[in-house]
């Protein structure tokens, strides 16, 4: 059984719109927050940390779906993705980075 990890050369570069959409839709419930309650006060600079983290959140995703032909490499190199943003999310929620 060989390993195969290098991308497939006739496999083109596919976007899959949902997942952006669904990032969109995560970046839009801050902003419904603060319309809704006054204890969300988010500035433009959190909204700008957090769509950086979305998009690299999905760029991960992407990669790992492009980069990778078997299902379980796919889903290994996705989950990373989470744990990394889920990691750098808790962090910066906690005021370790300044």
């Amino acid at each position: 059984m060989t390993l195969n990890t290098a991308p497939n050369p006739k496999r083109r570069l596919r976007l899959h719109p949902m997942l952006w959409l669904g990032a969109a839709l995560l970046l839009a419930f801050p902003a419904l927050a603060m319309v809704m309650s006054a204890e969300v006060r988010w500035g433009p600079e959190d909204f700008a940390v957090f769509a950086l983290l979305l998009a690299g959140l999905c760029a991960g995703i992407e990669a790992a779906l492009h980069l990778f032909e078997t299902p379980r490499w796919r889903i290994g190199a996705g989950l990373m993705a989470v744990l990394i943003f889920l990691t750098i999310w808790a962090h910066l929620a906690v005021d370790l980075f300044d």
